[in-house]
């Protein structure tokens, strides 16, 4: 049986979190922003694959939802690493890019849900995105 593509991403990325973690503390001497993206950005893909062994529908969105919010809090390390500069901007591009898709996998794996469920629970927001809007004026 093939795996899911949303186990497969997730894991990939969790070795990438892994060894970016290594690599900070090693070459950096990085521990506060580097573990924290470590819990996170490893955290993502553990709430996957416990979904697929989830006993009911909502135990399965839980996870799901779960792993949806790690992505996005995965993202704001990385931008906060990127901007103290402990990480290179190419590094930042690459690993957001991976974040971002995960986070457009989870958020529409949760609007199905939701759709599904005829709106039994509480939605995400839908353009996750719009979160890193910039201010706007009088804001």
């Amino acid at each position: 049986m093939k795996e899911s593509p949303v186990k497969t991403k997730s894991f990939a990325f969790a070795i990438r979190i892994a060894k970016l973690f290594q690599w900070l503390c090693a070459t950096k001497n990085e521990r506060a922003l580097s573990k924290q993206i470590l819990r996170c950005g490893t955290s993502i893909g553990a709430n996957v694959e416990e979904a697929g062994g989830a006993f009911s529908e909502k135990e399965f969105f839980a996870k799901i939802q779960i792993a949806f919010k790690e992505a996005l809090e995965t993202g704001y390390w990385l931008r906060l690493l990127r901007d103290t500069d402990y990480i290179e901007e190419n590094v930042f591009e690459s690993l957001s890019t991976d974040c971002d898709e995960l986070i457009r996998i989870l958020s529409a794996i949760t609007k199905t849900l939701r759709e599904k469920s005829d709106g039994v629970h509480e939605a995400p927001d839908p353009d996750p995105f719009s979160l890193y809007a910039p201010p706007t004026p009088n804001s």
